[in-house]
């Protein structure tokens, strides 16, 4: 005898149905269907050459991951002025050689970095709807929660080691310059907020007045980074870690960035103020994801090209 108020056959088959398309697309179609945005912003000083930067985010490249490889290796066609990892690179730890791979060619170009959690510590299985748990409670990352414990330790070392070699600029809790035939910037970058590497009180004191333009870069766009970089008269940081949502629903966006930042300014251009100041941020949306969700919705893989025009 049928239930009286149960779940008819066939609305149920649908649903399964309907719910399993959607796993089959978001794993893959979407996270293979790779992006190049592009964006404007008008941040440097007047009469000043426009800039092309690239940037490149959360790559977390897994062992085989051929068609990422090649996308990525291709965008050296770009011709970038130059490039700025934002981390993340890694999501499995015999990854490394893959990563050069696929940035070699874009190593040719100068380039500054910073490292994430995941270049440091293996990705670990999780349940996604703790994301929506922490972020109610307030707690992402080590930020509030207990420490790690038998993490996964990720070679990074050889990975910094083959940026240095290719003279990418390592901007962990420090300062860096690249002299380019245009114009000499400045950068100041922070170690992963996401797990409290970063230390602002090294590197505090604002851009450096002998260059022609200062960037702040770090990986995780925590407010206690952006509030630093802001007060201190950065007009540019750059930052990734959000997956610009990952899983979002169409035409209201993400639920979640994995950080304190709002939802508002998970990917893409947005400004922050602190006091009386502004700054521009932009936040990559990243092109890969954790190897045990390998799935993104409403929210394609992407690389940002920028272009730094003069302020009107």
């Amino acid at each position: 005898m049928r239930a009286r108020y149960g779940i008819p056959l066939k609305i149920t088959a649908g649903l399964t149905a309907t719910a399993a398309a959607g796993i089959a697309y978001a794993a893959g179609i979407e996270a293979r269907s790779f992006r190049l945005r592009r964006v404007t912003v008008p941040v440097l000083p007047r009469g000043m050459r426009d800039l092309r930067v690239l940037q490149v985010s959360d790559i977390h490249m897994v062992s085989g991951q051929r068609k990422k490889r090649a996308w990525l290796q291709s965008l050296a066609g770009l011709r970038p002025d130059f490039v700025v990892n934002t981390g993340d690179n890694l999501s499995d730890t015999d990854a490394v050689p893959e990563v050069l791979d696929a940035l070699g060619p874009l190593m040719e170009f100068p380039g500054v970095y910073v490292f994430g959690s995941n270049d440091y510590y293996g990705p670990r299985l999780r349940n996604p709807a703790r994301y929506l748990l922490e972020k109610v409670q307030g707690r992402h990352g080590l930020n509030g929660n207990p420490p790690v414990v038998g993490a996964v330790h990720n070679p990074w070392e050889d990975l910094r080691d083959a940026f240095d070699a290719a003279g990418w600029v390592n901007l962990t809790n420090t300062r860096g310059r690249l002299k380019l035939p245009q114009a000499e910037l400045a950068f100041t970058g922070l170690d992963d907020p996401h797990i409290k590497r970063d230390r602002y009180d090294k590197v505090a004191g604002g851009p450096d007045a002998a260059a022609d333009f200062s960037v702040g870069v770090v990986h995780a766009p925590y407010l206690r980074s952006l509030d630093a970089f802001t007060a201190d008269g950065y007009e540019l940081v750059l930052a990734g870690h959000t997956h610009g949502g990952q899983l979002c629903i169409p035409f209201y966006g993400a639920l979640v960035t994995n950080c304190d930042l709002d939802t508002d300014r998970v990917k893409g251009l947005s400004t922050h103020t602190v006091d009386d100041r502004t700054s521009y941020l932009h936040v990559s949306a990243g092109c890969g994801t954790n190897r045990f969700t390998p799935v993104r919705f409403a929210c394609p893989p992407e690389v940002t090209l920028l272009t730094l025009t003069a302020r009107a």
